[in-house]
């Protein structure tokens, strides 16, 4: 703005020089004795209205600054990347106490937005729904995901519509969950098999190894019909590649946040990109082949033939009366998509409520005795018993505000809104840190204790379905997101997480091997989810006697 006045003014000055009234009229009043002062005086004001109008010129050229939320001081190039920390979701948090729960902010070039309360996420959510409902466009997983062919990562549209409803209706339907219960139903039959070998030999379990390889298996099996465990399985090599394209998807790539680094690959990302993406393509081709050859072969018995995800997928995208045609990158990003966001979050779910329950016995006492009131000691735990498990509800909800899976809500705003009287521009990131939320004290009390109890009271029930409260209709608790764009897994994880940990609680005891006073270290790691810092390492204890057939 001044470099711009001082133009103007030395522009002024030049026309004044080549033109001679202006010209003997500013030589007279600067040398001649005889001048009055006047004419200084005038000279002056004609100066000082000039600067105004010149600057009234400027700033409407430049048009009018928005009025933008609480900003921290930042640096150049880097913006306020160095007030992130390494674990972001604690570090926006830190952010928020200090300028409150609408903070705007820049990584690089890229501004951002931040929330932290109740109230503004209602706002975004309700009121400014469809301005959010992009995922931020990322180099290596745009690249990844065939240039956004997945659901995960698609702009809002026709085509992201379309997905979302395939998913809702077919692949993560009702209908389709319970054909597939049996899969699940055997896979945490083995689980449980492999505790109690642990258990009879005394030996140690890694919780979170162990969780994550069942977590796969359903997945794997629900997806390809292929389990995870056997490292010679294609289902394993998928899995294993998808764990590292979601590594290299999610690493930090200076041409999204540095608008001088757009084209240019600084990291050398092109060709590790590439390799990684090639290698899943040769695998995934030849698994859609294997399953379209096994379909021509049972075609007469398909009807009795149970179906799997991509069984599905691959239906669909034959269809040539679908709604919209799936194209083969759509059906190998859709399968990334289930592999990157179906285990880890689940696993980590359940491995921080064991966690909780160690540190709080009397809590594990009181839901072992509501499962033994309602499910016996002769019998294990099953999908269908959950709804009768009220304390088990509570104590997931529980774990999922305090430690939900992804602590971020990451999206992007395709045009300028207003929130909380501040004016957001176009092509804002927004951070809804769910993290933050959970452990608001306006909105709870006793925010960083465990007490399941408080989703006990009447005014968290709504009506017979005890899990409404986490899918987005409270914003305080958002461990799935809200609206259109919220968790379409949801369904699935709510039957699996109580289940999985509802087995655990029944069967077992669970003491912590070389934990302080038996306690568990709750410390959190950096990650796409809500890591342990530290292995869950625990002695598994029977305590169904007899235990149950199998």
């Amino acid at each position: 703005m001044i470099l711009m006045e001082q133009l103007c003014i030395w522009t002024l000055y030049k026309n004044m020089q080549e033109t001679p009234a202006f010209a003997t009229h500013i030589y007279f009043s600067s040398c001649s004795t005889m001048v009055d002062s006047q004419e200084y005086i005038l000279l002056f004001l004609i100066w000082f209205i000039t600067i105004l109008f010149l600057r009234a010129i400027l700033s409407n050229s430049r048009g009018k600054k928005p009025h933008l939320p609480p900003t921290p001081r930042a640096l150049p190039v880097i913006g306020h990347m160095h007030l992130l920390g390494p674990i972001p979701h604690q570090a926006l948090n830190k952010l928020s106490d200090r300028f409150g729960p609408l903070v705007y902010f820049y990584i690089g070039s890229k501004p951002c937005l931040l929330v932290s309360s109740q109230e503004t996420a209602k706002e975004v959510f309700k009121n400014h729904e469809t301005t959010f409902l992009n995922r931020p466009k990322m180099a290596n997983l745009d690249y990844l995901t065939y240039g956004t062919a997945d659901m995960a990562m698609a702009p809002y549209g026709p085509l992201w519509k379309y997905m979302k409803k395939l998913c809702m209706s077919e692949l993560l339907g009702t209908r389709t969950l319970d054909q597939l219960l049996p899969v699940r139903r055997e896979e945490m039959t083995r689980f449980v098999r492999l505790i109690q070998d642990k258990a009879e030999t005394g030996e140690a379990l890694d919780v979170g190894v162990e969780l994550m390889r069942l977590t796969n298996n359903i997945i794997s099996r629900m997806l390809l019909s292929k389990r995870c465990s056997d490292k010679e399985d294609e289902a394993n090599e998928v899995q294993t590649i998808v764990k590292e394209m979601n590594k290299l998807g999610t690493k930090f790539n200076l041409s999204d946040l540095l608008w001088f680094c757009k084209n240019l690959d600084l990291q050398g990302f092109r060709k590790r990109l590439k390799d990684v993406r090639d290698r899943y393509d040769i695998l995934m081709e030849k698994i859609i082949l294997e399953h379209k050859e096994a379909r021509k072969k049972n075609k007469s018995t398909a009807a009795d033939t149970m179906k799997d995800v991509l069984d599905i997928l691959i239906e669909i995208s034959e269809d040539q009366n679908a709604e919209m045609k799936l194209t083969a990158e759509n059906v190998k990003a859709f399968v990334m998509n289930f592999f990157g966001a179906g285990t880890d979050t689940s696993s980590v779910t359940i491995g921080w409520g064991i966690a909780e329950l160690i540190n709080h016995p009397n809590v594990m006492e009181k839901v072992q005795k509501e499962i033994d009131s309602v499910v016996g000691r002769n019998r294990i735990l099953e999908e269908s018993d959950i709804s009768n498990l009220p304390y088990l509800q509570a104590i997931v909800k529980e774990t999922l505000r305090l430690h939900p899976g992804g602590p971020l809500v990451v999206r992007e705003s395709t045009e300028d809104c207003v929130i909380s009287g501040y004016e957001i521009p176009e092509g804002t990131r927004l951070f809804v840190n769910v993290w933050a939320l959970g452990r608001d004290p306006n909105q709870w009390e006793n925010p960083l204790e465990f007490i399941p109890e408080r989703f006990l009271s009447e005014e968290w029930r709504q009506g017979k379905n005890q899990f409404l409260d986490v899918r987005g209709q409270h914003f305080s608790l958002l461990p799935f997101g809200s609206g259109r764009r919220s968790c379409p897994g949801a369904s699935l994880a709510l039957q699996v997480v109580p289940t999985v940990l509802g087995i655990m609680i029944q069967c077992f005891d669970w003491k912590v091997r070389d934990g302080a006073n038996g306690t568990v270290n709750m410390e959190e790691k950096a990650g796409m989810t809500l890591l342990r810092a530290h292995p869950l390492v625990c002695h598994p204890v029977t305590r169904l006697s007899p235990f149950p057939a199998l």
